[in-house]
C-alpha cells in the first residue's frame, strides 16, 4: 500500500484531502505543522508528499526542500491558495512534481496524485525492473493523461473480441504498441504477431509477399513460398501504413477480410486462413476514402473497431513522465547516471510541438543523455530546435512569442465554447485546473 504524507494547517482542508485519499485505498499520515512533517519525513518512508504552501511555522517550500534532501526522487505536490502562484512556480523550479490551486476539483487532485505515484513507481532508484516488467512497459503506454487512460480501457474491452481493429494516429504516436497490446490481451497471444509496413513493398512483389507463390509462377520462383497471411495463421497481422497500400492490394485484402481465403500467385486452390487483422494509418482514412485514395469498401471492413491515439502535443502533462522513463531506460543502456532534467530543459521539452511525437521524444532523450557531461540534462544538451523557442514565425505576421500564441489560442477556444471552462479545457487537451492557472496568468479570468 502506497503511503502519502499530507501537510496542511487548516483542519477542514486536512480532513478533506486525507479522507479523499483514504477512500482510494492509500495509507495517509496527516500533519498540521511543517515542523512535524519534517520529523515524519526523517523517521518514516513515504511515496508522495502533498503539502500546503502557506503555513504559520515552516511553509511548503521548506517541506519540499527537506523531502528532496531525504529522498531526491520522491514527488511532492504543492497545494496553493489564491495569490501565491509565484511561490508555486518557485516550488516547481525547486523540484515540485506539480501544484494545484484552491479551490480544486477532488477528481483533479486524485488524477494528479495518481500521476505522481506512477512517476514514483517507475523512477524510484531502488526499483529493480524485472525483464517481465520491462517487456510489459515496452508493450504498453507510459502515461496518465485522461485520453491515454481511456484508450487503455478501450483496448482492454476490445482485445478479447477477435474483431478487426483500425488504429489511427500521427507518425510516432505508438500505433504498433497499441497493436501489440491488443494481441497480448487477446486469446491469440500464444500465436504469432507479424508487423508489416504496407508501404515498404514494391507493387510487383506485394501479392507474393502477402499471399505467397507457387513454384514457377514467375521468373525466379524456384520453389513454393508461403506468404505473410499463412505465416500468421491463428495469430495476428499488423498492417502498418495501410493508407500507403496500392489499390490492387486493397482489393485482394478485402477478399481475405470478407471470406478468409486467398490463392497463392500461380496457384489454383483457395487457402483458408484464420488471422486477426489490426491495421494502422497515419492519415485520416475517412478523408482518404472520400477523396478516392482508399477503397471505401475496405475502409468499412477495417473500421469495425476504431482507436485514435492523440498526438503528444495534446497530452503535454505526460511529457515529464515519458521523459524520465526514457532517461532511466537509456541510463541503463549506455551505463550512465544522469539523474534528472534541469528546470529549463524540462520546460523546453514540454513546450516543444513534437511533430514526431513519442518516438521523437525518445530519440532526443537518448541523444541528450549521450552528450550530457553532468548529472542533469541541461538545455544545451537538447537539439537546437528546442532551444530559444521564444519566438515562432507565423505566416503573414511578424515573430510572436509562444506565450502570445498560447494566450490567443485560449481566448479563441474559450469564446468558441461560450465561456464554458470544462469544454474549453477538454478542447485544449488540458485539465480544468491548468486552464484556470493560464487564465489567471494571462489576466483572462
Amino acid at each position: 500500500m502506497e503511503r502519502i504524507l499530507v501537510v496542511e494547517d487548516d483542519l477542514r482542508m486536512r480532513e478533506l484531502v486525507t479522507g479523499l485519499l483514504q477512500k482510494q485505498g492509500y495509507s495517509v499520515k496527516a500533519c498540521a505543522e511543517g515542523k512535524r512533517a519534517l520529523i515524519s519525513l526523517k523517521e518514516e518512508d513515504f511515496d508522495l508528499v502533498v503539502t500546503d504552501l502557506k503555513m504559520p511555522d515552516l511553509d511548503g517550500i521548506d517541506v519540499l526542500a527537506f523531502s528532496k534532501e531525504t529522498s531526491p526522487t520522491r514527488p511532492v505536490v504543492v497545494i496553493t491558495g489564491y495569490g501565491t502562484i509565484e511561490t508555486a512556480v518557485r516550488a516547481m523550479k525547486l523540484g515540485a512534481f506539480d501544484y494545484m490551486q484552491k479551490p480544486f476539483d477532488p477528481d483533479e487532485l486524485l488524477m494528479l496524485v495518481k500521476r505522481a505515484l506512477e512517476f514514483n513507481r517507475l523512477f524510484s532508484p531502488g526499483l529493480m525492473l524485472s525483464p517481465r516488467f520491462e517487456e510489459s512497459m515496452q508493450a504498453d503506454f507510459v502515461g496518465t493523461n485522461k485520453s491515454i487512460v481511456e484508450l487503455k480501457k478501450m483496448i482492454e474491452i476490445i482485445a478479447p473480441l477477435d474483431a478487426t481493429v483500425l488504429v489511427q494516429g500521427e507518425t510516432g504516436t505508438g500505433k504498433e504498441l497499441v497493436a501489440k497490446l491488443i494481441h497480448k490481451l487477446s486469446s491469440r497471444n500464444a500465436e504469432k504477431f507479424l508487423p508489416v509496413n504496407c508501404g515498404a513493398f514494391a507493387e510487383p512483389l506485394i501479392e507474393s509477399e502477402f499471399f505467397g507463390h507457387e513454384k514457377g509462377s514467375f521468373t525466379g520462383a524456384a520453389g513454393m513460398k508461403k506468404g505473410l497471411f499463412e505465416a500468421a495463421h491463428k495469430g495476428a497481422i499488423f498492417l502498418d501504413e495501410i493508407n500507403n497500400s496500392s489499390q490492387g492490394f486493397q482489393i485482394k485484402l478485402l477478399r481475405v477480410l470478407q471470406e478468409g481465403i486467398f490463392t497463392r500467385v500461380g496457384g489454383l486452390e483457395p487457402i483458408s486462413v484464420d488471422v486477426r487483422v489490426i491495421a494502422a494509418s497515419n492519415a485520416d482514412l475517412v478523408r482518404e476514402a472520400a477523396e478516392g485514395r482508399f477503397r471505401k469498401d475496405l475502409f468499412y471492413r477495417l473500421n469495425v473497431i476504431s482507436l485514435t491515439i492523440p498526438p503528444l502535443r495534446e497530452r503535454r502533462d505526460d511529457i515529464p513522465l515519458l521523459a524520465h522513463y526514457f532517461l532511466r531506460k537509456y541510463n541503463r543502456k549506455f551505463s550512465k547516471e544522469v539523474k534528472n532534467f534541469r528546470p529549463e530543459a524540462l520546460e523546453a521539452l514540454v513546450s516543444y510541438q513534437w511533430p514526431g511525437n513519442v518516438r521523437e521524444l525518445e530519440n532526443n532523450i537518448a541523444r541528450a543523455l549521450i552528450v550530457e557531461p553532468g548529472e542533469e540534462i541541461a538545455l544545451k544538451s537538447l537539439p537546437a530546435e528546442m532551444k530559444g523557442r521564444k519566438g515562432l514565425e507565423v505566416e503573414g505576421s511578424s515573430s510572436v512569442s509562444i506565450e502570445e500564441m498560447e494566450k490567443t489560442l485560449i481566448e479563441m477556444t474559450l469564446k468558441g465554447n461560450g465561456g464554458q471552462k470544462a469544454r474549453t479545457a477538454q478542447a485544449l487537451g488540458i485539465s480544468v485546473s491548468t486552464l484556470w492557472r493560464k487564465l489567471k496568468k494571462y489576466s483572462l479570468a
